[in-house]
């Protein structure tokens, strides 16, 4: 089954960038919806961005002007662009992906998946 693959986090200092990258690690049909959650330690999993197929976007207030979700249609692979990191950015980031492509026996499939996880630490 195809699983995401998740990668970019670690650890930076306050003010500063990293862009997480997620991706099937398969070949597939078509992207769809594509998020990314976090989750802080002792917190609930949250939205943090959101983009539908039809381009539309949704960000979490605490992330908003600072944060950019993109798709590399071409690459199969979804962005988070993160600027203006802030310790309580400090978490582990999930994406989440609706993707379609077709297995084995040529049968096409739409499903969900979770990344493995990236974690993202922002220092006080």
């Amino acid at each position: 089954q195809e699983q995401l693959v998740e990668s970019g986090g670690g650890l930076v200092q306050p003010g500063g960038s990293l862009r997480l990258s997620c991706a099937p690690s398969g070949s597939i049909e078509n992207m769809y919806t594509m998020a990314y959650y976090r989750q802080a330690p002792g917190k609930q999993r949250e939205l943090v961005a959101k983009i539908q197929s039809d381009d539309r976007v949704n960000y979490a207030d605490s992330v908003k002007g600072r944060f950019t979700i993109a798709r590399d249609n071409a690459k199969n692979t979804m962005y988070l662009q993160m600027n203006d990191l802030k310790p309580e950015d400090t978490a582990v980031y999930y994406c989440y992906l609706e993707f379609s492509f077709f297995d084995q026996k040529n049968l096409w499939n739409r499903v969900t998946r979770w990344g493995q996880g990236t974690r993202v630490t922002v220092p006080s």
